[in-house]
């Protein structure tokens, strides 16, 4: 795979992007996501547990301009809505993957939504061959090409946030003919990247969010991640330094929600 993240900035809103592409893959979701979860690795040091928060949640793989050094996160709930522009029309495998998520984050209100209008989080569903015309749409001839001539991407996903670097709005474009494990791969890390966790990191094997890697499912390691930032006591635009000083209080508090939620033996 391959992702990359651009910001942008119009006015007082930046806009993240991230991508991803795939060689063909021909495994089926069901042999796929079962064959992962069944060598998944569920235990994890709280040392490694920070350090992947750190290296997933702050920055990003590439910026043009703006701070990246601060927490980028919804702080009011998140509403889905999945526009179908092509076949197979995979509107109710969001919808369950909108529902996945929303019972492994504890802090997080996200739910489907029934119109575009209202929603902030805006999944649009193309064909392969239309992939390059729908970004055009969303971000501009001149930004566009800079994207499809880097990424080639099969699936892209991007947000703005106002000056307190709460995300007002996120966008995500996913292609539904390249196969269902690619389709639930790409639809789990977009829609979880949507949400802040922006930055890639290839040294960190046990994550969606690296370019190696590909789950089909929201793993273990990442519901700690997603829990970290949903937390409430987490604020947008906190430093690395402000979260470090959270981090002892909320960390017991996380381990226990996605050993619960897991059916996991506690440590």
């Amino acid at each position: 795979m391959l992702r990359v993240q651009r910001h942008l900035t119009a006015l007082l809103l930046a806009v993240v992007i991230a991508s991803a592409s795939w060689p063909g893959l021909t495994a089926t979701e069901h042999a796929e996501v079962t064959k992962r979860r069944a060598s998944e690795r569920t235990t994890f040091t709280d040392a490694e547990i920070t350090d992947g928060f750190f290296r997933i949640v702050f920055g990003a793989e590439f910026h043009v301009s703006g701070r990246v050094d601060r927490i980028r996160k919804y702080e009011m709930p998140v509403r889905v809505f999945a526009d179908s522009r092509a076949k197979p029309d995979r509107r109710k495998e969001v919808a369950s993957v909108v529902e996945d998520i929303a019972s492994k984050v504890r802090g997080l209100d996200i739910a489907m939504a029934d119109s575009r209008k209202d929603a902030n989080v805006n999944v649009t569903l193309v064909r392969d061959r239309d992939i390059e015309k729908t970004i055009r749409q969303f971000y501009g001839r001149e930004q566009a090409a800079k994207i499809v001539k880097s990424l080639e991407p099969q699936c892209l996903s991007g947000f703005r946030k106002d000056d307190l670097y709460r995300i007002q709005h996120s966008d995500v474009i996913v292609v539904v003919d390249a196969g269902d494990f690619i389709f639930l791969d790409c639809i789990y890390e977009e829609l979880l990247q949507a949400l802040g966790p922006i930055n890639d990191d290839d040294d960190l094997p046990w994550t969606m969010f690296n370019d190696e890697v590909q789950m089909g499912y929201f793993d273990i390691f990442d519901q700690y991640l997603l829990n970290i930032l949903y937390d409430p006591r987490i604020r947008a635009g906190m430093t690395k330094d402000q979260v470090k000083e959270l981090l002892p209080q909320i960390l017991p508090d996380v381990r226990a929600w996605v050993t619960k939620v897991n059916g996991l033996k506690p440590d």
